[in-house]
């Protein structure tokens, strides 16, 4: 412990730029290191920020403002990404298998979840949003299947499009149970909750489609321009995403759909590519290590086991049940079918943000919604599945091409 206060009490004096220089060392260094033992660059930076974050080194905190922003920056492109690189023709045509897998990955973690926590003694309340908060998914293993070149492979559109109805149903949910908890039954709440989503969707898909791809038309010529302005489309679609309650990455995976048509081929796409996946993607993971207290974690790994396993269980139960039955429906071979398990496992950006609501909500007696126990059960979640998913990607992603065609209809 005593090297462990000398290393804090050494980085405590670094100035900013110098905290700023191991930030860059760090996102140079760490992808490398990880490729040599094999292991998902996510994992790598995962790791690393737990070592150098608050809770260990304490070279970053977490509430540092510039690296707080670019990590949701990084939160938000990761989406944004996803929505620009789908075959839109693909992913019409499999629309309805994305909504229906969306909604099958979104309900049986949730069902699955409530009924763990309530056979762990938890009133049905506090059970309903535990199922909420592990219903829906991060998909940090979208970088390893970008960097295989298998986007556009039809089990990745139905997961990528099944990602954005999971993070809005689980929201939905759990938004309804928050004022339920406060302050009691309010049914004109969520009805205003529907339908801001039923005119925001086609709001951004048809509207900024047809108003994006003209105004980007405007400025083609003008690669500054464009480049700016596709920053400012992810950016407001974020915001009106966050304004009706709903995660920003909802908004920009929509926005990346709507200007799909409009940015192929142009050169400003591929510079965001390239700003985005070398400095705001891995600032994201590194900030989300950020929030990994080590020895939080191995105290509650030993004092609330149970409670830790039972979410554990009902979460990775409930997507690789709704990964294979309904991959096994549209036909997909075993290695897709486990590729899009570990896709939805992670839980990161919507169930850490969810949970910290929760764990700040309370109600007339002045109790928690989400305890402090609770709490430390769902970081350990995080933490096993933000390590796990991206490991199992690595692992089926490549066996996934080789039993599927470049294009898959």
């Amino acid at each position: 412990m005593w090297l462990l206060d000398y290393l804090r009490k050494a980085v405590a004096v670094l100035p900013t730029l110098a905290s700023f220089a191991v930030c860059m060392m760090l996102i140079v260094s760490i992808p490398r290191l990880s490729r040599r033992v094999h292991l998902p660059e996510a994992v790598g930076l995962l790791v690393a920020g737990m070592l150098f974050g608050p809770h260990v080194l304490d070279i970053f905190s977490h509430e540092h403002p510039v690296l707080k922003f670019f990590a949701e920056v990084g939160a938000l492109l990761l989406m944004f990404f996803a929505g620009l690189e789908l075959d839109l023709t693909l992913f019409r045509q499999k629309i309805f298998r994305a909504l229906s897998f969306g909604v099958i990955t979104t309900s049986l973690p949730l069902l699955l979840g409530t009924l763990a926590t309530l056979w762990l003694g938890y009133e049905l309340l506090p059970a309903i949003v535990v199922g909420s908060l592990i219903a829906s998914h991060t998909m940090l293993g979208s970088t390893i299947i970008a960097r295989l070149g298998a986007r556009n492979l039809e089990p990745m559109v139905v997961t990528f499009g099944a990602t954005m109805v999971s993070d809005t149903l689980s929201l939905l949910v759990f938004a309804a149970c928050l004022p339920l908890y406060a302050s009691g039954f309010s049914v004109a709440g969520i009805a205003i909750q529907v339908i801001e989503i039923a005119i925001f969707i086609p709001l951004v898909l048809l509207g900024l489609g047809r108003g994006g791809a003209w105004l980007l038309r405007r400025v083609e010529n003008d690669e500054e321009t464009y480049f700016m302005l596709m920053f400012g489309i992810l950016a407001v679609t974020a915001l009106l995403a966050e304004w009706i309650h709903l995660p920003g990455i909802v908004g920009t995976f929509l926005a990346g759909l709507a200007v799909n048509a409009s940015v192929k081929d142009k050169p400003a796409k591929g510079k965001l590519e390239f700003l985005g996946s070398s400095l705001f993607v891995p600032i994201f993971f590194l900030v989300t290590g950020f929030l990994i207290d080590p020895i939080a974690v191995v105290r509650s790994i030993s004092q609330d086991f149970l409670l830790a396993a039972g979410l554990l269980g009902a979460l990775v139960a409930g997507k690789w049940i709704a990964a294979e039955a309904c991959g096994r429906a549209f036909g997909y071979p075993r290695a897709a079918r486990r590729t899009v398990w570990s896709l939805t496992l992670p839980q990161v950006a919507a169930t850490l943000a969810a949970t910290l609501v929760a764990h700040k909500t309370f109600n007339a007696s002045g109790q928690p919604l989400v305890d402090s126990r609770m709490l430390n059960a769902v970081l350990i979640v995080v933490l096993v599945t933000a390590i796990l998913g991206p490991i199992l990607t690595q692992h089926y992603a490549p066996r996934m091409l080789d039993e599927l065609p470049p294009r898959s209809g």
